[in-house]
């Protein structure tokens, strides 16, 4: 039994190899091959390409990168047209995937697409899209399945992963002990995001706020956990530039520790926000894209949603105050996380809400999407 997968960056990576495993566990002879990171390698999978190919960010910016990006799809439809797996599964990344599913299902190729396209959000024309390209959709919030329903899609809700690995009860002064962070102190963790286009939008910002906030008495002490190893003299020139360097501790990876061992967290929006509701953290968010991305979006009118941090979307009322493109400044950062600082029983009203929320997620979400595959070779 064969599998195609196709991932996106750090995030789709990390899926794919915990589908894998899952899906191993159940047809131990089971090979798996396509557009992998380290993760899926590591899992087992035969790398086509590297998953890193796929990690651009917004609608004017894949543009550059289109040629490669439709070379490579050609040549994906090529081999699995020559060589077609039982199944395909597109993790993450629609832009890329939703096309490739598209082909590969008009040659009768099975296929599932992992992390549900967010057409409730924007683009919602997209559904027509979704409904040509794939046979499931394997959705990991709870919300989603409702919308692929109402549309006639076959969707299934088989829990976040995320959840699945975050302990119930978040043991705080171990995490700090194994970074060596003060266990009495103030810890903010800060996230700039895992991509260079990011950090090099929103790094500035948040280094700015750390300046502000460094006058705090006692001054707490950040922690940021970078990415990927290329991002790190970006993120030291940044910091540097705003002369707060050693305020700043980075480390390499070991986000989910930070995430633990942190009183706050300022993030970049995204995946990471979930993440850090999951460990139960109050959080500070940001996000930005680069001035035509964000012209045409408003323009366009895509954006169908109050909120873009997905915490908000999954609690009774918004828990992470976030700051969108040029609402996006030093001084309201550092104003929300001091806020935050400032308010412990603010703090611990919010880590209960986002207890509840990592309960409602934990569903085992590898063994659930495997079983949702498998179910597509079976039919």
């Amino acid at each position: 039994m064969k599998f195609g997968l196709v991932a996106g960056e750090t995030s789709g990576d990390l899926l794919g190899a915990g589908l894998i495993r899952a899906i191993r566990d159940r047809v131990p002879e089971a090979r798996f091959e396509g557009v992998a990171g380290p993760a899926m390698l590591e899992a087992g999978c035969e790398r086509l390409a590297d998953a890193d190919t796929l990690a651009v960010m917004g609608l004017i910016e894949p543009l550059k990168h289109l040629p490669e990006l439709l070379r490579l799809r050609s040549n994906l439809v090529k081999h699995w047209t020559r060589s077609p797996p039982d199944v395909f599964v597109g993790v993450d990344a629609p832009d890329f995937n939703l096309g490739l599913e598209r082909r590969l299902k008009d040659v009768g190729i099975r296929t599932a697409h992992y992390v549900g396209p967010t057409v409730w959000a924007w683009r919602q024309g997209r559904i027509r899209t979704i409904a040509k390209s794939v046979d499931r959709v394997l959705c990991i919030l709870p919300f989603e399945k409702d919308f692929y329903d109402e549309h006639g899609v076959d969707a299934v809700f088989v829990g976040h992963p995320k959840a699945d690995r975050v302990p119930a009860v978040v043991d705080t002064a171990a995490a700090r002990r194994s970074l060596g962070i003060d266990e009495e102190g103030t810890v903010v963790g800060l996230l700039p995001g895992s991509r260079a286009s990011e950090v090099s939008r929103l790094g500035p910002l948040f280094a700015a706020a750390v300046k502000i906030l460094a006058g705090r008495q006692p001054a707490p002490r950040f922690v940021t956990p970078v990415a990927m190893n290329r991002l790190r003299p970006m993120l030291k020139t940044i910091l540097d530039a705003e002369g707060v360097a050693d305020y700043v501790t980075l480390l390499d990876g070991r986000s989910e520790e930070v995430l633990a061992a942190a009183d706050v967290v300022l993030l970049a929006s995204g995946t990471a926000a979930l993440e850090a509701a999951l460990f139960q953290r109050p959080t500070v968010a940001a996000y930005r894209v680069s001035s035509p991305t964000a012209w045409l979006i408003r323009r366009l009118g895509l954006l169908k949603i109050d909120y873009v941090t997905m915490p908000n979307h999954l609690t009774d009322e918004p828990l992470v105050p976030e700051f969108i493109q040029e609402d996006a400044t030093p001084a309201k950062l550092a104003e929300a996380v001091a806020a935050l600082l400032d308010d412990p029983e603010r703090r611990a009203a919010i880590s209960r809400e986002f207890a509840k929320l990592r309960a409602r997620l934990a569903l085992g979400a590898d063994q659930c999407a495997a079983e949702a595959v498998l179910d597509l070779v079976d039919d």
